[in-house]
């Protein structure tokens, strides 16, 4: 790896997302000086430009992209050149309809849009070495090319799992080498239930048309294969990159809570990560309230952007991300696409770098006139004049953002193996993985701390707090790393924790498994209530999910109060570990705080759509809400703006 682009030494820069292709030639002079003008240094091109470059197979067209790089740089901006494979042209597809990616129901997907490919396929691994070879041939060294992005949004419209029949006979393969006989792999997937015994890797299928729900082993193995398929796709593209384009780093725009993939692994040989940020979307895919969707439908609420940064800065390796696309106007992909408050924006800018962003750059340069995003703006409307996202970004003042690396003191784990245990079996209607997360996650932020997403296995040296919300799967050697921290910081699990082994199975000694001592307790029982249902723990409603614990040495904090689970254990203590088996937003915020107390630390008590972010030496104020509001010191801010507050002398 090398270092990561406009790191300390370098300012906070703004990008755009920008495809010359689209737009006669002779405009492209004018724009590359009015993006200069505007104050922008990145200028990311050619990530759906495959059939351009190769129109016909072995026939290279470079004249168009030679022309638009060279143009960019004399204005003195940088370019991120992106390797095209998220989009294979037709005649590839024509040639080799093996590429393309089969859905759930076992039906081939087609050419006309997006991501038709499947990285089991080695057909097609073998043509996207190919491009990306002539391409790196191409640029790898010219000077105004800073940068690399791999394919473009890993797993969007759900094609991080094939099941296609290269999967399939990939799949076994994988099977094999993981488990060497059919015999242990009957054992790890217990498929003595429901008489599901193998007798040759070449009987097992793919989990997706099973009369009943599939093994939920089976399903975690095919996962765990499907993200290794895409690692090893990724990792191939990378290793020419390196090869061919020395000095330049290498990124890849992940996705918005995006499940389908490990993205630690898949992240793991670039330099920085980059994220799609779009903040209006993620409000009206979310579970939020209707009120709640109405109260920010025009902001974006801010912790469902706020983890997102969290987490990309932590697949990158606790390094500075940056955003690839930030939203800059209405988007065109959501049920509903409401315009941005004045203000958002600069507003969604800010808010990036205080968590760690070294790079904003907007989606996209000139609204499309055509095709599937004719509806979705740009910095610039589809007349060319500038949108009003334009107009905030040419009013930004970013001199006053360092990019420090951040400085955390609170830990939140996360793994995208107990992501998939937990959602295989939720067990209650409103329960998932991401939910679990976001409740502790929006409990620490609404207390005015700042929040370190780590994977579970990381270094974790240095947190006082460790928060492990639904860490579904446990063994031994995790279990031991964790107990590492428990004299030194303070440790706080959620509901299932250590609930499955690596398999996916109930450990043998139940819940919590290899964590019982230092928990200090095991499960009771478990109560998965449906929406219309609740029980009690003390004054507190507990909905969704809820647990109870058999004391081994531990503390109850807190028992039910009602319901089959009452006088029952709700929360459990056992030295500097505590234990929340109750779903409810609010115990969980109460238990933080005492925690944060206990270790001396100041909170605050801010409502939903206020939040407080640090970085370096500035504190960053940001409201997200449609009115005035009074900060802990005292002090107004104005509806959908930010304050920075520096302590530098």
């Amino acid at each position: 790896m090398i270092a990561s682009a406009s790191g300390p030494e370098e300012p906070f820069a703004l990008g755009v997302c920008y495809y010359p292709e689209q737009w006669p030639a002779e405009r492209w002079p004018a724009y590359a000086q009015q993006m200069r003008a505007l104050g922008l240094t990145y200028v990311r091109i050619a990530e759906f430009a495959w059939s351009l470059i190769e129109p016909e197979p072995g026939r290279y067209d470079w004249a168009w992209l030679d022309a638009a790089i060279d143009l960019l740089a004399a204005a003195g901006l940088r370019v991120v050149l992106c390797t095209p494979t998220a989009a294979p042209p037709a005649w590839l597809v024509q040639a080799h309809p093996e590429i393309l990616p089969w859905d759930r129901a076992g039906r081939p997907r087609t050419f006309g849009s997006r991501r038709h490919y499947d990285p089991a396929s080695p057909v097609y691994r073998a043509h996207s070495r190919r491009i990306t070879t002539a391409l790196a041939t191409r640029y790898g060294t010219h000077p105004a090319v800073a940068g690399w992005q791999t394919d473009n949004e890993f797993g969007d419209h759900d094609t991080a799992r094939s099941y296609s029949p290269a999967a399939r006979d990939a799949f076994r393969l994988w099977l094999a080498e993981r488990y060497e006989t059919v015999a242990d792999l009957n054992a790890a997937w217990g498929t003595v239930f429901w008489s599901q015994q193998y007798s040759d890797f070449d009987q097992i299928d793919l989990p997706n048309l099973s009369v009943a729900e599939p093994n939920p082993a089976h399903a975690l193995d095919f996962y765990r294969f499907s993200s290794d398929m895409l690692a090893r796709f990724h990792d191939e593209q990378i290793a020419i990159l390196r090869r061919l384009s020395p000095g330049r780093w290498i990124t890849h725009n992940f996705m918005r809570l995006q499940h389908d993939f490990d993205h630690y692994q898949v992240a793991h040989n670039l330099d920085f990560a980059a994220w799609d940020s779009y903040p209006t979307g993620a409000v009206e895919y979310s579970s939020l309230s209707t009120s709640d969707k109405r109260r920010f439908a025009r902001t974006g609420e801010p912790d469902l952007i706020g983890f997102n940064h969290d987490l990309y800065y932590g697949v990158g390796g606790g390094r500075p991300f940056w955003v690839m696309e930030q939203q800059a106007g209405q988007i065109n992909w959501a049920p509903s696409n409401a315009l941005p408050a004045a203000g958002a924006v600069a507003l969604w800018t800010a808010q990036a770098w205080a968590h760690g962003a070294n790079v904003v750059s907007y989606f996209r340069w000139r609204a499309a006139t055509v095709a599937q995003e004719a509806l979705h703006s740009g910095l610039l409307r589809h007349d060319e004049t500038l949108d009003r996202g334009g107009e905030e970004v040419a009013a930004l003042d970013t001199s006053a953002w360092d990019t420090a690396p951040l400085q955390r003191e609170f830990a939140l784990l996360h793994d995208y193996a107990c992501l998939w245990a937990y959602d295989e079996q939720p067990h209650s209607a409103a329960a998932s993985y991401w939910e679990q997360v976001m409740l502790f996650y929006r409990a620490l932020r609404s207390l005015g701390v700042d929040v370190a997403v780590r994977h579970a296995d990381s270094d974790l040296s240095g947190y006082r707090l460790i928060v492990a919300p639904a860490l579904t799967i446990v063994d031994e050697a995790r279990a031991t790393h964790l107990a590492r921290y428990a004299p030194s910081a303070h440790i706080v699990f959620g509901p299932r924790a250590g609930s499955r082994t690596p398999s996916g199975n109930i450990h043998p000694s139940g819940q919590p498994g290899p964590l019982a001592d230092l928990l200090g307790c095991r499960l009771r029982n478990f109560d998965g209530l449906p929406p219309w249902l609740s029980v009690e723990v003390d004054a507190y409603t507990v909905t969704t999910w809820a647990e109870s614990y058999q004391l081994a040495g531990g503390t109850a904090l807190h028992t039910y109060s009602s319901g089959p689970l009452s006088g029952q254990p709700a929360v459990v203590r056992h030295g500097g570990v505590t234990t929340i088996g109750a779903w409810c937003a609010e115990l969980v915020r109460d238990l933080l705080a005492s925690e944060l107390q206990q270790l001396g630390i100041p909170t605050l008590d801010l409502p939903m759509g206020v939040r407080v972010s640090r970085r370096g030496q500035s504190t960053l104020w940001q409201n997200f809400t449609p009115e005035l509001v009074t900060l802990p010191d005292g002090t107004t801010l104005a509806p959908v703006s930010y304050r920075l507050d520096s302590t530098r002398s």
